[in-house]
């Protein structure tokens, strides 16, 4: 069976006790656009201001969204591009097939964590909450955090080795976890009772729950102010109004077919590489991206799901587009997703995720690769494209635990008009980096060093970004560490004549010596003193080496840049 996503958007629910909107004009519908863009705005903030743990709050490892009355998203914060471009086909898999909207009520919150339910990893808890006005839904507001650790095999739920989903941690179907306003306490001693850090998980939810209620009170007042009418209406026109803009940028893309292929290094059981494959198809106003060439689902947990692949799609799509367009649901219509089951960009259950974001990362990059061909000066050399994800457990001399998860990022691809940028978070994610000193004040930890990788970045006429290092030292008794990377065999790309980025490598230094590791790593033992050394991928160059000018290879020299 091959599975797609839909062209068109799902049929929509009736409005019967809803007044006929008054007339709007474009003042009015610009008002509440941006009024609802803030609403996810201030939702994004009050997560972050009241969030727990270190990769919810520092990192900024979460996303929030405003949708409409039928679960499309109209609305997003500046948060991460692979959340929020799944968001609503989480939202749309739960109502479709678990909780149709008709039994929602006011005072709800409806969860799931579960891949295949609409969730993307087992860490990423959805959170999704409806907004009544008048006794009708008008809209629904949700988000989602990646939680610091869901159980499982290895710390922070990210088993470098799991060869099923069942090994990665506690999932939550789609449930209520709050029923018209009252908290189900079941379900957090459930939570509570399954991970290892259940201060940090249920500071983290309380954070969710109260961007909820921010996101739900502003919508409300909207609706009191414009009328519930005119809110659902103007969802509608907004939704339309960027499909009409996608549609007239793929129109301005010559009609063909291109394509283009990469691969990741191996799935961590499996020492072979994976394929990852995009063949895209303009025809007119729109665009059919085919991923059947990409390989089988892996044994261990790099498969991504049809919610997670798709939004790396509509992230290369938007991400060339030669003009602004408002991000919501609409943009995705002109755009099909072909996938057939069982590969790894649509894993058949009960195929392990946990590392999911690698599939993402590659598939952008090979988006980009093939859109070069169309939009030739629009898309830059491969970025580092992987989200390098370490976490450590400590154990203390009476066995208590901490947690760990750092994420970091590498050097960015050339354009065709500027080098890449160093150290810089791209693509799929949108991460900041954790503070040494919060690392430092809430794990047994100590970051020893910290910088970028001097000639790590793809030579050209323009430069890619360079990567970075960054080195942690074990303070308690014992520690395990487990990683889950990628672009260790297959380096990032370069353009037009530009030489690839650096591959990245990872290193544990015990007692002065150092010895290579490879990309995963699963619960490795470590014991005080040691040190793990991370060396993140530079970006891809773009242009002939020759056509650099000697100013800047002057300037390279002077920084060290070229190594």
């Amino acid at each position: 069976m091959t599975a797609s996503m839909p062209r068109s958007p799902m049929p929509r629910s009736p409005l019967p006790s809803l007044a006929t909107p008054p007339e709007l004009g474009p003042v009015t519908i610009e008002v509440l656009r941006n009024a609802f863009t803030a609403t996810a705005a201030e939702m994004d903030v009050t997560v972050w201001r009241t969030s727990r743990s270190t990769i919810v709050r520092e990192m900024l490892d979460y996303s929030t969204a405003v949708f409409d009355r039928d679960g499309y998203n109209i609305a997003q914060s500046a948060r991460i591009p692979g959340h929020l471009n799944s968001m609503s086909a989480g939202l749309l898999t739960i109502v479709r097939d678990f909780l149709p909207l008709d039994r929602w009520a006011e005072g709800d919150v409806v969860i799931t964590n579960d891949p295949y339910c609409g969730g993307q990893h087992i860490p990423d808890i959805l959170a999704y909450r409806p907004v009544y006005a008048e006794g009708q839904r008008i809209a629904i507001v949700g988000t989602l955090c990646h939680h610091l650790d869901m159980g499982g095999m290895a710390a922070g739920s990210y088993a470098a080795t799991a060869t099923e989903i069942f090994q990665e941690g506690l999932r939550i179907p789609p449930l209520k976890l709050v029923r018209g306003g009252v908290m189900n306490e079941d379900v957090l001693a459930m939570m509570r009772q399954n991970v290892r850090r259940p201060d940090m998980l249920m500071g983290d939810l309380q954070a969710q729950l109260a961007s909820l209620a921010v996101g739900h009170g502003t919508m409300q007042r909207l609706a009191a102010r414009f009328g519930p009418s005119t809110i659902v209406e103007v969802c509608r026109r907004l939704l339309d109004g960027s499909e009409r803009a996608v549609r007239a940028m793929i129109g301005r893309i010559p009609d063909g077919r291109y394509s283009f292929e990469d691969f990741l290094d191996d799935d961590g059981i499996v020492p072979e590489p994976i394929r990852i494959h995009t063949a895209i198809e303009v025809r007119g106003e729109e665009m059919t991206v085919d991923l059947s060439g990409c390989g089988k689902q892996a044994t261990g947990p790099i498969n991504a799901t049809l919610a997670s692949s798709g939004s790396a799609v509509y992230y290369a799509v938007m991400a060339i587009a030669d003009r602004d367009i408002p991000a919501n649901a609409g943009c995705y219509r002109p755009v099909t997703v072909i996938a057939p089951d069982g590969l790894i960009v649509n894993p058949s259950h009960p195929a392990p995720v946990a590392n999911r974001v690698a599939v993402a990362h590659r598939l952008a990059t090979t988006m980009f690769g093939a859109l070069h061909q169309a939009v030739p000066g629009r898309v830059p050399a491969a970025y580092y494209g992987v989200s390098y994800v370490c976490s450590f457990q400590t154990i203390g001399e009476k066995g208590e635990r901490g947690v760990l998860v750092e994420i970091e990022i590498g050097g960015t691809g050339a354009y065709d008009d500027q080098d890449g940028l160093s150290a810089y978070s791209y693509g799929m994610h949108n991460n900041a980096s954790i503070p040494i000193e919060m690392i430092e004040a809430d794990v047994p930890l100590t970051v020893t060093g910290y910088g970028l990788i001097d000639g790590s970045g793809g030579a050209g006429r323009h430069r890619g970004g360079l990567g970075l290092f960054r080195e942690w030292r074990v303070d308690s008794p014992a520690a395990v560490f487990t990683a889950n990377l990628e672009r260790f065999k297959f380096q990032p790309y370069g353009l037009e004549g530009g030489e690839p980025g650096r591959a990245g490598k990872l290193y544990l230094i015990r007692n002065g010596t150092r010895e290579s590791l490879g990309s995963k790593i699963n619960n490795l033992p470590l014991v005080q003193g040691d040190i793990i050394r991370l060396e993140t991928s530079g970006g891809g160059g773009y242009g002939p080496v020759d056509q650099r000018s000697a100013t800047k290879r002057e300037h390279d020299r002077i920084c060290g840049y070229a190594g």
